[in-house]
């Protein structure tokens, strides 16, 4: 059962309570190029990304945002570190989102300013915790980065928002630990309803950073806990998008998708079940049908071991089968199985 969380909106985007789960990019070009920026957040937009985060390091990024905005339409959550004033002119040139941590911009008169700000203009502010980056008296207190300094810094800086009347709320409690980040939402999600952000910071380059990101953020979701997720990979932000929706289809949380299943081969294959699979995975992701499709190996037991698939295919000697819940249907030769299995997937 999904948490219950309280819903905050971006824009025409709500985030918790029970909207779909969010995934979410950073664009990783200067974001005072304007056209660099507007051209990756275009190409992030057609792998699905309706929120992305921008690095805010100077006056120049921050007056770069409504030029951003009208070339992409997007929806846009300003990156601010220690200077309030950033935040403040970001908030005047339209920004959909803040992110800070409330603990790092200054004295609590700076706070009050950004939360006011964005109270006036509906803004909701997500409250980045980082296991790298935590306040002097809580590494003093706990020795080392853990989920009990997360948890700590997260509530102080609920409550530190919370007493300037503020209260759409954003939580990410990031580490590069996967066993850290999962502990520290657990532990979270018994203290409050505000809406989380989800995924493993530093993770890596793109084949480690997605393990440790499937484990880290589908543990939490398969737990209920996540409302918005991001993918941290040192690649490129298109690759992000990619694995986060992947991660929410392996767990059935994506509507009217298509799901692959296919063998891992053995000695009985006699077709390019590797070549065959990647391109059917390739061309489902354009599928919106809430179906699944098996790619075997073997016309022998292929149809069997794939019953639950809606439609597959299965090869032998140069040969493939079509069949439907494991009812074979027609045969073909190899070069005609992909075509062929598409145009029964037309059909359901």
């Amino acid at each position: 059962m999904r948490r219950k969380a309280r819903e905050i909106h971006i824009g025409d985007l709500t985030i918790g309570g029970n909207a779909p789960i969010l995934v979410q990019s950073m664009a990783n070009t200067k974001t005072e190029d304007v056209a660099a920026t507007s051209m990756q957040i275009k190409r992030l937009q057609e792998h699905g990304c309706k929120m992305i985060r921008l690095a805010i390091p100077s006056m120049e990024a921050a007056e770069a945002i409504p030029a951003i905005k009208d070339a992409t339409g997007a929806l846009l959550c300003a990156d601010i570190h220690f200077d309030y004033r950033l935040a403040l002119r970001c908030i005047e040139n339209g920004i959909d989102k803040i992110r800070i941590n409330p603990g790092n911009i200054g004295d609590a008169d700076r706070v009050k300013q950004v939360a006011n700000a964005c109270n006036a203009r509906h803004i909701p502010i997500r409250i980045g915790m980082n296991g790298g980056s935590l306040p002097r008296e809580l590494l003093a207190k706990y020795g080392a980065p853990c989920a009990d300094a997360l948890v700590e810094g997260a509530l102080y800086n609920i409550r530190l928002l919370e007493q300037f009347d503020f209260h759409d709320i954003v939580i990410s409690m990031k580490s590069s630990s996967v066993a850290m980040t999962i502990d520290s939402y657990v532990k979270l999600a018994d203290y409050t309803d505000y809406p989380f952000h989800i995924g493993v910071t530093e993770a890596g380059t793109e084949r480690m950073g997605l393990i440790k990101s499937a484990i880290g953020i589908g543990s939490l979701l398969a737990r209920g806990i996540g409302d918005t997720i991001r993918v941290s990979l040192t690649d490129a932000p298109e690759k992000e998008m990619d694995a986060g929706f992947d991660i929410l289809r392996a767990l059935d949380m994506l509507p009217d998708t298509a799901q692959l299943v296919s063998c891992p081969t053995c000695g009985r294959t006699r077709i390019d079940l590797i070549g065959l699979a990647n391109e059917v995975e390739r061309r489902l992701r354009h599928i919106h049908k809430p179906i699944k499709v098996a790619v075997m190996g073997c016309a022998v037991n292929g149809p069997g071991e794939a019953r639950e698939a809606d439609v597959g295919i299965a090869g032998g000697d140069g040969k493939c089968i079509l069949f439907k819940k494991g009812e074979i249907v027609a045969s073909f030769p190899e070069g005609e199985a992909v075509e062929r299995l598409f145009a029964e997937i037309e059909k359901l």
